[in-house]
């Protein structure tokens, strides 16, 4: 999304090929392409500098954990807004060697002194604009130690190493583009608030002028004391201290009238948090196995049973409305499955197991009619009692999450892959800068209800001390049926990430379009609403009105998600490919390009 101003790496391309060159004293900006060809590894992010930290570190042969740290940790710099050590994510690995998928479950948490009324003031759900910008919206960050858990287990770097690179590019500085401006204009308001955020994202009071270089040495200070002393730093040290007293305590300007609610983080939240190992969500597809990240997300549930329903249509040779109807439609189930079911496992009672069965989807499937449309808000079923056709619960409406993440791709020379999502929450976060730190803090919590959707209905998404809020984010790996890997994205989005990553695997494998193309294809998001949302390409075309013959409603969304993925070619190339345009176009590299890729390679 940016272009380093002064970064000891550059960019040289080769056909459909990109790669960072070795680190050399040099002001050469790097280009930004979507899609790259080639061997010894590839990335794939939103951001042109954060993918070549990557690349960088596997050039001086580290492997895909290695560069997908590399690569976050340039992200905190180049992507404040969207992610950074304030926040928590997902992490998704394929170990080549055992050909295995393993997870880290990295989802911030509440307080050990939340619970369910959280955010219910005199017996009301606080206002959603009143509870973003405040301390009372910060869990527990769990991105370090995410990092931390990766590189330990997996990786062949230590993390001082891996965070070089970022740390360069925060004392440098990076060039502002118009994304980064744009972002920083929605969030003026709110940054004014705080006089650390604003010094840092408001220079001389100013929005950041496009073109002009942005540095933030107290981030670069930051990232050298984590890398220095390691997560204790966050966790039992100085750098948590001043996390929860910013939480506690809202660096607040007097004069802007803000009342920012004081949080109830504490130093024992830090020093109690794990960043957890478990068991990936699996899927058969298509005669493919389709792993992802299990709850607290319920991405790997509501993508692996959406797909589980559509597993029963040829979407291959189906015509364009009805390929998008059977989408929404298995979309709008899921989505009510998901409400009702998915929490924070370690507070609720998940059938994961029975969500992602292929009996129940069966059950599900047989709701979609070619010539109707279902009703939302639809009615959950019973995935550990499924019966055909059954709507057997009680509908209640889908609850809000916030439209802000990032994600990165990354291979190696050894087949290793990596899929990571990330996030600080809605763009800006709290629109709290932790003071002298140079990151800001995320109102995750803000992922929980506020109070139940609908108070008949059992919400398995409510506060609790420790919990994690539930999440949408869907980092996906993709494996053939000798469980070596075929493609691999994620996407940020909030609650759109699931549709956003269920219509690029559906348009790669069924639609058979080129990943590049998959990635940037127009999109719908139906999440058990009354109307679906499609990005301005699908709602001035002649397939909305074909699409609302039948019945659909539709409502206009400007962008949908922004995608990154890597595609295993043989003989040892890799594809990376990002978004075209969305976000501002992403960022795809590889270690040694191919002078002459296959332009359009079968998925």
């Amino acid at each position: 999304m940016r272009k380093l101003a002064v970064l000891a790496v550059s960019a040289a391309m080769v056909s459909m090929g990109a790669a960072a060159p070795p680190a050399a004293t040099t002001s050469e900006k790097v280009t930004k392409v979507p899609v790259a060809v080639g061997y010894g590894g590839a990335v794939a992010s939103v951001d042109a500098d954060a993918t070549a930290a990557g690349i960088e570190v596997l050039r001086h042969g580290g492997n895909a954990v290695d560069a997908a740290v590399a690569t976050a940790a340039a992200l905190g710099v180049t992507e404040p807004y969207s992610s950074g050590i304030g926040g928590g994510g997902y992490f998704v690995y394929y170990d080549a060697k055992s050909r295995t998928v393993h997870t880290i479950d990295g989802r911030e948490t509440a307080p050990l002194s939340a619970d369910s009324d959280l955010f219910v003031e005199n017996g009301k759900p606080l206002a959603f604009a009143d509870a973003v910008s405040s301390g009372l919206s910060v869990g527990t960050p769990g991105t370090p130690a995410t990092w931390q858990q990766a590189l330990d287990e997996w990786g062949s770097r230590s993390l001082g190493s891996v965070l070089r690179p970022a740390e360069r590019i925060a004392r440098d500085g990076f060039t502002v583009d118009d994304t980064f401006r744009a972002q920083t204009a929605s969030n003026e308001t709110r940054f004014r608030y705080f006089p650390d955020t604003a010094k840092l994202f408001l220079p001389n009071g100013q929005l950041p002028v496009v073109g002009s270089t942005f540095k933030n040495p107290e981030l670069a200070r930051t990232y050298e004391e984590l890398g220095r002393e390691g997560t204790d730093a966050v966790y039992r040290g100085d750098i948590g201290d001043d996390i929860v007293e910013t939480a506690e305590h809202p660096p607040v300007d007097p004069a802007s009238g803000w009342k920012a609610r004081p949080g109830q983080l504490a130093e024992k939240d830090l020093a109690v948090y794990r960043a957890e190992f478990q068991a990936p969500t699996r899927t058969s597809y298509r005669g493919l196995n389709v792993y992802s990240i299990a709850p607290s997300s319920s991405g790997g549930t509501t993508v692996g049973e959406a797909l589980n329903i559509l597993e029963g249509a040829d979407l291959s040779k189906a015509s364009e409305v009805r390929y998008l109807h059977h989408f929404i439609e298995a979309s709008r189930i899921a989505f009510a499955d998901r409400g009702r079911w998915v929490g924070d496992p370690a507070f609720e009672d998940v059938p994961t197991r029975q969500l992602l069965a292929q009996r129940y989807a069966d059950s599900r499937a047989c709701l979609i009619k070619d010539d109707a449309v279902l009703t939302s808000p639809l009615a959950p079923g019973d995935p550990r009692h499924p019966k055909a056709c059954d709507e057997g619960g009680k509908a209640a409406p889908t609850t809000y999450e916030g439209d802000n993440t990032t994600h990165l791709t990354v291979a190696d020379r050894w087949g290793d892959v990596v899929s990571y999502t990330l996030t600080i929450e809605q763009t800006g976060g709290s629109a709290m800068t932790v003071p002298g730190r140079g990151f800001l803090l995320n109102n995750e919590l803000t992922d929980f209800s506020f109070t139940p959707a609908d108070p008949a209905v059992h919400d398995p998404n409510l506060p609790g001390p420790g919990k994690r809020p539930r999440s949408s984010i869907s980092p996906t790996i993709v494996l053939d049926p000798y469980n070596r890997p075929v493609v691999a994205l994620g996407s940020p989005g909030g609650a759109t990430i699931i549709t956003t990553v269920l219509q690029t695997l559906t348009e790669f494998l069924d639609r058979h379009l080129p990943l590049v193309d998959a990635i940037a294809a127009p999109r719908a998001s139906q999440r058990n609403a009354a109307q679906t949302e499609l990005e301005p390409a699908l709602y001035n075309s002649d397939l909305r009105s074909q699409l609302e013959a039948i019945g659909h409603r539709f409502k206009l969304n400007p962008e949908i998600g922004a995608a990154t993925g890597v595609q295993r070619l043989p003989g040892g190339k890799w594809l990376a490919a990002a978004e075209k345009v969305r976000r501002g176009g992403g960022s795809a590299m590889v270690v040694d390009p191919d002078p002459d890729p296959d332009p359009d390679p079968e998925p």
